[in-house]
């Protein structure tokens, strides 16, 4: 069961003209809307996937390939973390990050402004942690606490650290390359899923098949 969309059912409407009259000839579409979901107790059982870090830029075909030896099972790499829009959900090549960082900030210049600051890790003189890093700050942010080594009231400026836009920006891609991968071991438990979900079930008034509907207005969920 290489390609996903082969598994796809489709949708026969009846195609019509810029007023919304009808043609009276069908176009067979792919129901794009209709798609699967792994099962809650397999996508909360972690014994069914592995971690797995995105390289460079790798594309889902990429990871499929290196994972499962075949790159059309890029699909089970999207479904195993929810992706539905690879173009804000994976992570962008080098080229197209720096096209983004020009499109949002002006130039890549530009994206070395600052974004916001944030906290150093900051302890009291028992060790303890009164601050963690990374929150968000003023940049004249400034934190007071008792002491009890010193028996005093402490207070403490300047421990906060400048976070560029392009900082900010690569933090966000970076998070993306953290993913979970379906197990190869588990792929036929998987494939059996999509069998059974995707046909469609008798009863709509626009079934025509298993993997047919048709009718004047798509009523894809049915």
């Amino acid at each position: 069961m290489a390609s996903y969309f082969r598994q796809v059912p489709d949708f026969d409407y009846v195609n019509r003209d810029s007023d919304g009259k009808n043609i009276g000839d069908y176009q067979v579409v792919k129901n794009l809307f209709k798609r699967v979901k792994i099962r809650p107790d397999i996508l909360q059982n972690l014994a069914y996937f592995t971690q797995y870090k995105i390289q460079g830029d790798d594309r889902p075909d990429n990871v499929a390939f290196e994972i499962y030896g075949d790159e059309s099972f890029d699909w089970l790499v999207m479904l195993a973390n929810n992706i539905m829009n690879v173009q804000t959900e994976w992570p962008m090549s080098q080229a197209a990050f720096n096209d983004f960082l020009i499109k949002k900030y002006g130039d890549i210049e530009k994206s070395r402004n600052i974004h916001h600051y944030e906290t150093r890790e900051m302890k009291n003189d028992s060790g303890e942690i009164v601050v963690p890093k990374g929150l968000t700050v003023p940049k004249n942010y400034r934190v007071e606490y008792f002491d009890v080594e010193r028996g005093q009231y402490v207070i403490r400026t300047n421990e906060v650290d400048a976070v560029t836009n392009y900082t900010y920006e690569i933090r966000k891609e970076e998070a993306k390359r953290n993913i979970y991968l379906i197990k190869p071991i588990y792929l036929e438990l998987i494939f059996e899923e999509v069998n059974k979900l995707m046909p469609y079930k008798k009863g709509s008034t626009q079934y025509v098949s298993r993997t047919l509907k048709r009718g004047e207005d798509i009523k894809l969920f049915s």
